[in-house]
């Protein structure tokens, strides 16, 4: 017990992968669906795209990926972490209101393979996993930007080139491989990049996050009932980014 209160003292935001649940299980809900009808998408430049097995290695990486950078802003740097958190779940949150309402699929998957390898046999086991339906944006290429933002980001890894590049390597990688493995077409990748875009703007250059922290310091500087503790907390830092 007094170790679970110590971490919860040390790490407070802990509260923020409850999201997990709520995505997870509208997900799963989602894909429940995949029976009904649904809306094909394709876009010409899908057809010149060959189907390439061996893209099924960055495609599986994605976990590892986003789940290290989650882990690791969670623990080292937490003004990071939320803003990271705020990139992440905003396309996420999106990408699921989107998918209920407009239910939506992509039939382009190979048929059959001609041959039999490790990779194809990786590529079948993705295929049974995951259904070509509620793939508009592509949340693959989403949250692989999102993940290389923060890490372009952050200050530990600012002087660390070889890090940075690793990263952009594996964030293109992923992009990549979700059109080389028939898993969406182009125009789930370019939704996803402009979402991506956009959240990045927003999050990081537009200063927006900054301002918002700023008035929320003075507002509850003005009505201190609401809570001094919670008042000094935020204004202190507030007042630190408007200077």
């Amino acid at each position: 017990m007094k170790r679970y209160k110590a971490f919860l003292k040390d790490y407070p935001h802990i509260w923020t992968v409850l999201y997990f649940a709520v995505y997870i299980s509208w997900f799963v809900w989602l894909e429940g669906r995949a029976n009904q009808p649904y809306h094909v998408i394709h876009f010409p430049l899908d057809d010149y795209i060959p189907f390439c097995e061996y893209f099924v290695i960055p495609y599986f990486l994605w976990f590892a990926y986003i789940a290290a950078v989650f882990v690791w802003l969670f623990f080292r740097n937490r003004e990071d972490f939320y803003r990271h958190i705020i990139f992440l779940y905003s396309g996420m949150t999106l990408f699921l209101v989107i998918c209920t309402f407009y239910p939506n699929g992509h039939l382009l998957r190979p048929a059959g393979f001609t041959r039999d390898n490790l990779f194809i046999r990786m590529v079948c086991f993705l295929y049974s996993a995951d259904t070509s339906t509620n793939i508009l944006p592509s949340i693959h290429v989403f949250n692989s930007i999102a993940a290389h933002m923060a890490i372009v980001h952050l200050p530990d890894f600012r002087h660390k080139k070889w890090t940075v590049r690793c990263s952009c390597i594996l964030c293109i990688s992923i992009i990549l491989s979700t059109m080389f493995l028939k898993q969406h077409s182009c125009v789930d990748v370019i939704l996803g990049i402009t979402l991506a875009s956009a959240m990045n703007q927003f999050v990081y250059e537009s200063g927006c996050l900054v301002k918002a922290h700023d008035f929320v310091g003075k507002l509850v500087s003005d009505h201190r009932y609401l809570s001094p503790a919670f008042a000094r907390k935020i204004h202190g830092p507030a007042k630190d980014a408007e200077v």
